[in-house]
């Protein structure tokens, strides 16, 4: 295990065996976001990116109890109290979901407990969502009285479709597991003390498999999600092109004919 060294306590940073762990940690309040922690969030994701030994990334809260409650309501006084203040804290918190939104690699989001508002913004940057039956997830902005930005709501319309994007923004309630699971906002509910195990066993799988192939994969994706030109989507034919003339497509297929685990390298 390799630690990354952050600049704050309340973003922690690991690596693991291909997994780079980003933890999510200030439980006793919820794991709400300060922007200390935004900047701890994009530092990790930006080391993740550019450390060739990590294959895919979790993002997690401490603490068992949430993922993120959403933004530090008590920043908000001295850093959010008006419009002015707001662009400056949104270049702070941006740089953070930037970050993640950018990841070339896997991005799963393992969430327990409350996944509200900057929360749930964090769980859309992700690939993957896998969710305990307790887990609750709403857009509270409306209750607050404050504007959501555009990229995030784009992000919740595309994954849910714009009638169950709009009710949970115009409503601010909360939707249990079941019923995220059934929109689409959720990949899969999983058992909370089999999380852990499930969602480490998972992102081993993920690390294992061809590299190339998998970049190339959520490239394609992230193509399609934007709504993105042709000449975009020349650059994901290049990916794909490179993934037929790497050593790892040849692995692959030598690995298949002699029936044993292959062992990619990124090449």
């Amino acid at each position: 295990m390799t630690t990354v060294e952050l600049k704050t306590t309340k973003i922690l940073a690991e690596i693991r065996g291909g997994v780079g762990w980003l933890t999510i940690n200030q439980p006793e309040r919820r794991n709400a976001v300060s922007l200390e922690m935004w900047d701890g969030i994009a530092d990790a994701a930006e080391t993740f990116e550019r450390n060739t030994d990590v294959r895919v990334v979790v993002i997690h809260g401490a603490g068992g109890k949430a993922f993120a409650s959403g933004a530090d309501i008590s920043e908000f006084e001295k850093s959010r109290a008006n419009a002015e203040q707001q662009i400056q804290y949104g270049v702070v918190s941006s740089r953070g979901r930037k970050a993640l939104q950018s990841l070339s690699k896997p991005l799963i989001a393992m969430i327990e407990g409350f996944c509200v508002g900057g929360g749930l913004a964090i769980a859309l940057t992700a690939d993957i969502r896998f969710a305990t039956p307790d887990s609750k997830f709403a857009i509270p902005a409306a209750k607050l009285g404050l504007g959501y930005e555009y990229e995030g709501l784009a992000a919740l319309a595309r994954l849910v479709g714009p009638s169950t994007a709009k009710d949970m923004l115009f409503s601010g309630r909360k939707l249990e597991a079941d019923e995220a699971l059934r929109v689409g906002l959720i990949n899969q509910i999983v058992a909370s003390d089999a999380l852990q195990a499930f969602v480490s066993d998972y992102a081993g799988t993920v690390a294992n498999n061809a590299p190339l192939t998998v970049h190339a994969a959520k490239a394609a994706i992230r193509v399609f999600e934007q709504y993105s030109a042709d000449p975009q989507s020349s650059e994901v034919a290049k990916l794909v092109e490179r993934c037929f003339d790497s050593a790892d497509y040849q692995e692959g297929r030598r690995a298949f004919m002699e029936k044993r685990k292959p062992q990619f390298q990124g090449k």
